[in-house]
């Protein structure tokens, strides 16, 4: 006889088993596809696998143009969130300021505001500043967009670095700019890749934004240039699609990879602390 707790969790692993089914068959009709030169929207293995979509991809100096455009915005963004994020979140993490709490509420409430809600004006203060079509001024526009939810994720993460670890250096000689260089930093870096991840990811997966402030075809990024496989009357290279889009989510599983030992360390200070 099943009992109602044995009921309840069959019945949580079968909605599980669904949603893991939604997630999982996109990404095998991805794959499978991309190794079909004749790929239909069903998902099907192709009799004969082939790297034909890969070497048409990879082959286009146009498509590699549009990558290198996407590193270049999404890269530079994450840098420039990441460095500016530390010298914000310090002083709200470190000093008891008078409106910080009115400040961070403030953050927190930009965080909600949707993108669309903005580009209006931001196009017609583009053309305005004769920025539009430059590149520099998207990223630009991407760091200051990303700003407020990096700042408040920033300062949770410094909240979690002791205090006293600083004042040991001060007693050193050590300056407040040498003392988040040589001891907050490297006890921040799990926050940091954290920071650094969302924001790339973010960017990277950006459609709306290069495509309204953008108009020259060599400068935009993958995330628009996907378009040129939807052809006229319904008409779409599936296979190329595919081989395109497995291609374009590497640069965040390898990205996310890599920083996963860094992020999974937390912050395990030991006896570091000033005893």
């Amino acid at each position: 006889m099943i009992t109602k707790n044995k009921a309840e969790k069959i019945i949580h692993y079968i909605i599980l088993g669904v949603l893991a089914l939604l997630f999982i068959a996109p990404l095998l009709w991805m794959l499978t596809a991309s190794l079909d030169t004749t790929a239909i929207q069903s998902l099907r293995f192709p009799k004969e696998p082939s790297l034909d979509n890969f070497k048409e991809i990879i082959s286009n100096p146009a498509i590699r143009r549009s990558f290198l455009n996407g590193f270049l915005i999404s890269g530079g963004q994450a840098l420039f969130v990441v460095t500016l994020c530390i010298f914000a979140a310090y002083p709200l993490s470190r000093y008891n300021l008078k409106y910080k709490k009115s400040f961070m509420m403030t953050v927190l409430f930009l965080t909600s505001l949707p993108m669309t809600a903005v580009i209006v004006p931001v196009f017609q203060l583009f053309l305005f500043m004769r920025f539009q079509d430059s590149v520099l001024a998207v990223t630009m526009f991407l760091t200051s967009a990303a700003l407020p939810y990096g700042i408040w994720m920033m300062k949770n993460f410094m909240d979690s670095v002791p205090i006293d670890l600083e004042e040991s250096a001060w007693v050193d000689g050590a300056s407040t700019f040498k003392g988040i260089i040589k001891v907050v930093m490297p006890l921040m870096v799990p926050g940091i890749f954290t920071v650094g991840i969302f924001t790339f990811s973010g960017s990277w997966g950006n459609f709306f934004v290069p495509f309204m402030l953008l108009q020259t075809p060599e400068k935009l990024p993958a995330s628009v240039t996907i378009f040129q496989f939807f052809g006229n009357y319904g008409l779409v290279a599936y296979g190329r699609l595919a081989a395109f889009s497995v291609l374009y989510t590497i640069p965040v599983v390898v990205f996310y990879a890599i920083s996963q030992r860094y992020m999974s360390k937390g912050f395990s200070m030991g006896g570091a602390t000033k005893g």
